[in-house]
């Protein structure tokens, strides 16, 4: 943890002539972009697979009216069918699980007051008025919603909720573009009714995280949600 909180140090530091009071938050941003960088090739890996998977519904669709009187012998038809297309059913998954064990990284280590036996020196940074180890429940006691900490927190749920908006309309053109295939006898695959409605929202729970974690974690998270935002729209047109 004390490596870690000496790197973010010391890119703040490289960042403070640019950025001065918020260079510590730069460079949480900055960090998050390397780590959006890094696990960019596996973000196409799942791209592909997605558009891989949707062209397979509907040799899926007709092993399930084959086989849907044995969910065993259609789990093994699905999953020899994604072996002999070389698609991986976990390859959406990897980019996200991948990615959090540097917001538990950035969360440890703003919510810690030391580090390796030291005073936590990351804690008296800001974003403007905003302690970067602050929670939104703090804002809200020092100076209300409208105070200097809270205004911070004013900004940036209204820029999750534009990216939250924009990924519930794509996700619904998406799914009306590729609509779940019905089994058979114009029935639909069992809970796939209840998934497709629930997907689009999925991006507005984004508000719950950066309503209680320390804001170095929930710039983290509004970062990565926009690079995410951008990169599906770019990978998946």
């Amino acid at each position: 943890m004390s490596v870690f909180a000496d790197l973010v140090q010391h890119l703040a530091d490289l960042l403070h002539p640019l950025f001065g009071a918020t260079a510590a938050a730069a460079a949480i941003v900055l960090f998050t972009a390397f780590v959006r960088l890094l696990v960019h090739p596996l973000s196409r890996a799942a791209a592909r697979g997605q558009k891989a998977r949707t062209r397979l519904q509907p040799k899926i669709a007709e092993l399930r009216k084959k086989h849907k009187d044995s969910p065993e012998k259609l789990q093994k038809a699905v999953m020899a069918l994604h072996a002999e297309e070389k698609v991986s059913p976990l390859s959406g998954c990897l980019p996200g699980l991948l990615q959090m064990p540097a917001f538990f990284l950035l969360y440890h280590l703003f919510s810690n007051t030391t580090i390796g036996g030291r005073a936590n020196a990351l804690l008296g940074h800001e974003l403007f008025a905003a302690p970067l180890g602050g929670r939104w429940a703090d804002a809200l006691g020092d100076g209300g919603l409208f105070g200097g900490a809270g205004l911070v927190y004013v900004c940036l749920f209204t820029f999750v909720i534009l990216v939250a908006t924009f990924n519930y309309r794509r996700t619904k053109r998406m799914m009306a573009a590729n609509p779940v295939l019905p089994v058979s006898d114009g029935q639909p695959v069992p809970g796939a009714g209840a998934v497709g409605r629930f997907m689009p929202y999925m991006s507005f729970f984004t508000l719950f995280t950066v309503a209680v974690v320390p804001l170095a974690a929930a710039l983290y998270v509004v970062t990565s949600s926009t690079w995410a935002a951008v990169e599906r729209a770019v990978l998946y047109r």
